[in-house]
């Protein structure tokens, strides 16, 4: 019983650490999950995306030219949302466009 007591008190005081800092923000700052079917009004938004040559480049590391044309297609959808594509994956014989070196 008295293992019982003491697990559920740590619990609440790792609560109130997690928590308190939340709540010190106010109403103002949006939280994501409250109401899945509404986006917060106060969230921000993303206005525009920047595609300079250098976000090209990282994005096309390792496709041999020329490009296929579902890539390009691709490229031109992506936002600025997380995607694999961009970003160096697996080592080993996985990595076909040698993100981590020549003799990956």
């Amino acid at each position: 019983m008295t293992n019982g007591l003491h697990a559920s008190g740590i619990v609440a005081t790792v609560a109130v650490f997690v928590w308190a800092p939340a709540l010190a923000l106010g109403a103002d700052y949006p939280v994501a999950g409250v109401r899945p079917d509404q986006r917060p009004a106060n969230a921000p938004v993303i206005d525009r995306v920047v595609k300079d040559q250098t976000w090209y480049d990282r994005a096309l590391h390792g496709v041999e030219r020329p490009v296929p044309g579902n890539i390009e297609q691709i490229l031109k959808d992506q936002g600025n949302w997380y995607t694999p594509f961009s970003r160096p994956g697996m080592t080993g014989r996985y990595d076909i466009r040698r993100w981590h070196g020549p003799e990956s």
